[in-house]
């Protein structure tokens, strides 16, 4: 048994033994596979990187070429575009040198038209000088003949000798005035038509009709009930909070809103569109809307005034002069909006302003803000100009721009030059045709005032105004009143509509002598 046991253990540790030589061998080679596959591993990242590091060289390379390519192209592409530029600099500052020269050849022939003149005038003294000698000795020879005629009293003869002398000292003036004038006339007619005619061609601006009142459409007679709301809550709600009248009444599908303030009426319309468009209408939404519809006017009048001031080539003006400029779209004067008329003046002032050499730009400026003062005055005491006046200057508006809106109704005993181009601009734009809407009653006395003017002169028969009060025709009786004294009344009546009716605007007065010859056959 001892034997037995004693072989069983050495057959276990005899087993053992080779077991664990097999485990180790087979340790080893694993070992070593493990090792073979870990350098051949390495040398193949080392072969991968020495291609990597080979492919960015080559890319470096490329990249180097194609931003040196690159770069020369930008290169000769600011070069071309500083040749162009330099090109363009050159055309203007011939373009200047070109414009400067007409200038000076305009100078030169208003020089010379002023010298001719001048030169006509001294010939026209010299004739009167002449024309006084004539008259003199023409004197001398009828107080001889007065002195003998003697039944005739020294007082009789001198009024003869008056009534003669006053015959023909009128009508020689009457016909050296008529010269005159026409050739002041011409000269004139020439250059105010090339003016005005370049001016107004090249800007028409509409123009509409505001009113104060707004009508909103409803989509049904329901509608109405919802807006008054229980016990006449949201109409009251709506008039608070918007700050206008509403009208309700027996016109189908509609509602009427009344106020003085155009921007608050035009508040209150968006704020019915939306409650109308929602559907739903009571207090806290009513205030809601009003809300949203506030933010989007202010929004709405800001981009008017941007837009307006794009359109006229017009930068750095304050937010707030912005805002005024916009909130002119929904104010008027006459029958013009004063949007579209700030619009109308500012172009004109520009287009005036470029024909006589001034600065454009100022001149526009001023012409855009020419009537602000109507954004603010019902803010402030004052006509619109002071108001306007004082609102570009404290929001640091140049002050040739100051002046100019100070100056707009033509009080500046001084006026500079930009003033007066913005006063013409605006005379243009408030005097044409369809700018304002007469009172009727006011219409007719302008009319009849015209007429008794007229009839006030001697030898006058009738007298009618025409062309809406623009041109009166004078009849005269040609027993009493001849051509040369025809001249001397048109320029007398002229002169009195000149005085009595200060805003009377362009009246054409003209004078009308014919003789007439009847007899009748039996």
């Amino acid at each position: 048994m001892i034997e037995v046991m004693i072989s069983a253990v050495s057959g276990l540790v005899f087993g053992g033994l080779i077991i664990f030589l097999i485990k180790r061998y087979q340790d080893e080679t694993k070992k070593r596979s493990a090792r073979i596959e870990a350098e051949r591993i390495i040398n193949k990242a080392k072969s991968e990187a020495a291609k990597i590091d080979k492919d960015s060289k080559n890319r470096a390379k490329d990249f180097e070429v194609r931003a040196r390519k690159s770069v020369e192209v930008d290169v000769q592409k600011q070069k071309l575009k500083l040749k162009n530029q330099e090109g363009q600099l050159e055309r203007k500052i011939k373009d200047l040198d070109d414009q400067k020269k007409k200038q000076s050849e305009d100078y030169e022939k208003s020089l010379q038209s002023l010298k001719d003149k001048e030169q006509k005038l001294n010939t026209a003294d010299h004739r009167m000088r002449e024309m006084e000698k004539k008259i003199q000795s023409h004197i001398d020879e009828l107080k001889q003949k007065l002195q003998a005629i003697a039944s005739m009293t020294d007082q009789e003869a001198k009024r003869e000798l008056m009534a003669a002398l006053e015959d023909q000292a009128k009508q020689e003036a009457a016909k050296t005035i008529t010269k005159l004038e026409e050739e002041a006339r011409e000269e004139a007619d020439r250059r105010a038509k090339r003016l005005l005619a370049q001016a107004m061609a090249r800007y028409a601006g509409e123009y509409t009709s505001e009113r104060t009142v707004s009508v909103v459409a409803l989509p049904g007679d329901e509608m109405k009930g919802k807006i008054i709301g229980r016990e006449g809550r949201n109409i009251r709600t709506i008039e608070s909070v918007c700050g206008v009248d509403l009208i309700i009444d027996d016109t189908p599908e509609s509602v009427v809103i009344s106020c003085f303030d155009p921007l608050r009426r035009e508040v209150a319309r968006r704020t019915l569109e939306k409650l109308i468009e929602d559907g739903r209408v009571h207090p806290a939404r009513i205030e809601e809307m009003a809300d949203k519809a506030r933010g989007e006017m202010n929004k709405v009048i800001k981009e008017d005034g941007e837009k307006a001031c794009v359109e006229l080539g017009i930068a750095n003006l304050h937010p707030e002069l912005l805002k005024a400029l916009g909130s002119l779209k929904y104010r008027s004067t006459h029958l013009q909006n004063a949007y579209q008329q700030a619009l109308e003046v500012g172009y004109i002032s520009g287009l005036i302003a470029a024909e006589l050499g001034a600065n454009v730009k100022m001149a526009r400026r001023a012409g855009l803000l020419h009537n602000i003062g109507l954004a603010v005055d019902h803010h402030a005491e004052g006509h619109f100009s002071a108001v306007g006046a004082d609102f570009a200057k404290k929001h640091n508006e140049p002050e040739v721009v100051v002046h100019a809106l100070k100056a707009i109704q033509g009080d500046d005993k001084n006026p500079g030059l930009i003033s007066s181009i913005v006063q013409t601009a605006y005379a243009l734009s408030t005097l044409r045709t369809g700018a304002r809407r007469p009172n009727m009653d006011n219409f007719i006395q302008r009319l009849e005032d015209l007429e008794s003017i007229g009839n006030g002169f001697d030898g006058v028969g009738r007298t009618f105004a025409v062309q809406a009060g623009r041109e009166v025709r004078v009849m005269v009786e040609a027993a009493k009143v001849t051509d040369e004294q025809a001249v001397m009344l048109a320029r007398d009546i002229t002169r009195k509509i000149e005085r009595e009716m200060p805003y009377s605007g362009v009246v054409k007065v003209t004078v009308v002598r014919e003789t007439r010859a009847v007899e009748y056959a039996r």
